[in-house]
């Protein structure tokens, strides 16, 4: 349609210059120009149109040339925004005129210009950002090149990191405010002035004062630790004080009042409250000084006590004997006291442990040895208000507890011995020795009391043998006693015989046992108690010559115990010993 418009104006144009021709014609003629002016004119006329039709061309020309021009200058312009923004290759729609394309590249180029101008101002504030949050962190910047435009993806990673710096920045800036207000707290705590330009800087209020770096951070951690070790030193020195004040006051027998009164006075930071203490302390001393004997007195009192809590025998006591009574009350022999009493409460809390398993095997072995004097009594069998039961339960607790607390002993003493390469002693013995003798003298005792059994069942066997005497006769209202009730015995029916010994400890009740159907408990359960694993108490020597007792645990005792079942006598403790069951509780 445009090709036929275009047609028919230059037809037209045609047209019109034939009727302008024609018209001049007209002219020429109705003036009588003659035929060479007339050719002259319309000579003239001719080039005319024809230099002004070749200008318009050359102007066009040189319209088409600087299109192709941009053209080219456009699509290199282009290909290197796209390179620069990470683009890909500007493609041209297909079917496009020289000057569709001209405008095509123009407008493209526009809108990338526009899009890289936008994102390097968006780089460069969040580049301001970054930079600031890098110095107070002290960090590396994200890597852009310098003289680059970033790309979308770049920019992202770029609002990341700086997204990231600040959550740091807020985690580093709670880590340095709690350090500095822990140093603060500690200084004033302690009374503590700064001296190093460290801790000035520390307790300072200025919040920009330190860098959020790393370095910042572990130097303040440093201060801090240091400010607790330095409390905590003066803590133990303040205790050290108390403790000896709290020593020259027992010592002293200041009043209760008085000391409340002190204590209340006592106030203000760590270093006032030392000097406080210390001046209480050097006060106390030099009341001390007036009254050596007395207070050389109590520490010997507090020197034995700690003595027996430790069970320390003769011989570990001996060393101290010499200063122990020397009467010459003196500041140096009240040096030597408190020194030893310094070593003998160093020593307890070394030993605590042991001590209190010491202690505790020995309240299980004071249980079974009223066991078994109570096995003995005859009355235990009323059982009122189940008492019986309890007993028995309580008994086999003992029996339970008694080997597993030897073995914790002996395990215990050798660690110790190891780790401080002496031996623990117990009144001068070592535990398993002493404990060994304790079962020793337990079953001589036993080996005593069956021994008078088997004496008095001789006697019996003997009165029994003796030629019946008949009795004289009884005058009325003599003085002699009542006849005896006659007993009546039933098949079966234990009679129970009581000997008496010269102690009044070593006494103890038998049961005959008569003829039954019933086989002894002991030899119903002899292949259980042998079957029990037998410990071998630890050996310790001490230095002095003494009896070595026998190393017997109480394992030992109960496995002795069930090879004599054969004997007619069956004591019930032993009775209650045989149904002992070793399981390790």
């Amino acid at each position: 349609m445009s090709n036929r418009k275009s047609e028919a104006l230059a037809s037209s144009l045609v047209t019109g210059v034939n009727i302008a021709m024609a018209r001049l014609v007209d002219i020429w003629d109705s003036i009588g120009i003659m035929e060479e002016q007339r050719l002259e004119r319309m000579e003239t006329a001719k080039k005319h149109i024809e230099g002004l039709l070749v200008d318009m061309i050359a102007e066009e020309e040189a319209l088409k040339q600087r299109i192709r021009t941009n053209i080219i200058t456009f699509e290199t312009q282009l290909d290197t925004l796209c390179e620069e923004l990470s683009l890909e290759k500007y493609k041209l729609e297909d079917g496009l005129t020289v000057l569709q394309i001209e405008k095509s590249l123009r407008l493209s180029l526009e809108a990338l210009t526009k899009e890289k101008e936008e994102r390097l101002k968006v780089l460069q504030g969040l580049q301001q950002q970054e930079e600031e949050l890098c110095v107070e962190l002290c960090v590396t910047p994200y890597y852009i090149p310098t003289g680059s435009v970033p790309s979308s993806v770049q920019l992202q990673e770029l609002r990341e990191h700086i997204k990231t710096l600040s959550k740091e920045k807020t985690s580093r800036a709670k880590v340095f405010s709690g350090l500095r207000e822990d140093i603060r707290q500690l200084m004033d705590e302690m009374g503590h002035d700064p001296e190093t330009s460290l801790e000035k800087e520390s307790v300072c209020r200025d919040d920009d004062i330190f860098l959020l770096t790393h370095d910042n951070i572990k130097s303040l951690t440093l201060l801090r630790s240091q400010m607790k070790v330095k409390k905590e030193s003066l803590m133990k020195t303040m205790s050290k004080l108390k403790e000896r004040a709290i020593c020259l006051w027992n010592r002293l027998d200041v009043l209760e009042q008085n000391r409340n009164d002190f204590q209340a006075s006592v106030q203000g930071t760590l270093s006032d409250q030392i000097t406080q203490w210390q001046q209480e302390v050097d006060s106390l001393t030099e009341l001390q000084k007036a009254r050596l004997g007395d207070v050389i007195g109590k520490v010997r009192q507090e020197l034995v006590a700690l003595w027996d809590e430790c069970n320390l025998g003769p011989e570990q006591r001996e060393p101290f004997n010499s200063y122990f009574c020397d009467n010459h009350f003196t500041e140096e022999l009240l040096a030597v006291h408190d020194a030893e009493l310094l070593k003998a409460k160093k020593y307890y809390d070394q030993i605590k442990p042991l001590l209190e398993a010491f202690q505790k095997w020995e309240r299980f072995w004071s249980l079974f040895q009223e066991f078994e004097k109570k096995a003995n009594d005859p009355n235990r069998f009323s059982n009122r208000g189940g008492a019986l039961l309890k007993e028995a339960k309580e008994k086999v607790k003992v029996q339970k507890m008694l080997p597993k607390l030897e073995e914790e002993l002996r395990s215990g003493v050798e660690a110790w011995e190891k780790d401080h390469g002496s031996a623990f002693l117990v009144r001068g013995q070592g535990v398993m020795t002493y404990i060994s003798s304790q079962w020793e003298e337990h079953k001589e005792q036993r080996n005593r009391e069956k021994s008078e059994r088997a004496a008095l069942q001789i006697t019996k066997k003997a009165d029994a043998t003796t030629p019946f005497k008949t009795p004289t006769k009884r005058m009325h209202g003599g003085a002699n006693g009542p006849t005896p009730n006659k007993i009546r015995k039933t098949p079966n029916q234990p009679v129970r015989m009581r000997s008496y010994s010269s102690s009044s400890s070593s006494s103890s009740s038998t049961f005959i046992s008569l003829p039954s159907t019933k086989p002894p408990l002991a030899q119903k359960n002899r292949v259980q108690d042998n079957s029990s694993t037998q410990r071998a108490p630890m050996q310790e020597h001490n230095g002095t010559e003494r009896k070595t007792p026998v190393d017997i645990s109480y394992s030992d005792f109960t496995s002795a115990l069930s090879k004599k079942t054969s004997d007619a006598v069956l004591n019930s403790t032993a009775k209650d010993i045989f149904g002992f069951t070793h399981d390790g509780h």
